[in-house]
């Protein structure tokens, strides 16, 4: 009877060391004043209210707009041009297409999937982002044949 007294204080001890060690640092971090999200992309508006923003920064994380290609071309020529323009985004922002995380692909025909990794391979260096890629009904907005929007790391 007398060990298993011992036993319980000593674990109540290790307890109440664990819950000071996690607990109380969970409830200080959770104390401390959040990252303010912040728009660093253009703000489109329909009649003075906005619509959507170009992008967000919110803490150390970015997170970028869909980004389509607006012209006559190919899959190929349009996933150049998508890839370009995520990389200006993340670049003007203080990330890169090596700090992606995540990448959302909307191609306008499954058909393209193909031409469409062709291009996109190797694009975000040796350790690529996980990736979601959807053909969409009806199309992509605008007309282009893909695409895509993604969240990023931004350099400390």
């Amino acid at each position: 009877m007398k060990l298993n007294k011992e036993r319980r204080s000593s674990l109540k001890k290790i307890g109440l060391a664990l819950t000071g060690i996690f607990g109380l640092n969970a409830i200080k971090a959770a104390e401390t004043t959040p990252a303010k999200k912040e728009v660093v992309g253009t703000i489109l508006k329909d009649q003075n209210v906005p619509l959507f923003s170009g992008a967000v920064k919110h803490g150390n994380t970015l997170y970028v707009a869909g980004k389509g290609a607006h012209f006559e071309g190919d899959i190929k020529a349009h996933t150049d041009h998508v890839l370009k323009e995520l990389e200006k985004e993340l670049v003007k922002n203080g990330s890169s297409m090596e700090q992606v995380l995540k990448v959302n692909v909307y191609l306008a025909d499954l058909a393209d999937y193909k031409g469409m990794n062709e291009v996109y391979r190797g694009r975000f260096g040796s350790n690529p982002p996980v990736r979601t890629t959807v053909a969409t009904y009806g199309g992509v907005p605008g007309n282009s044949l893909v695409e895509m929007d993604c969240i990023a790391a931004i350099n400390s």
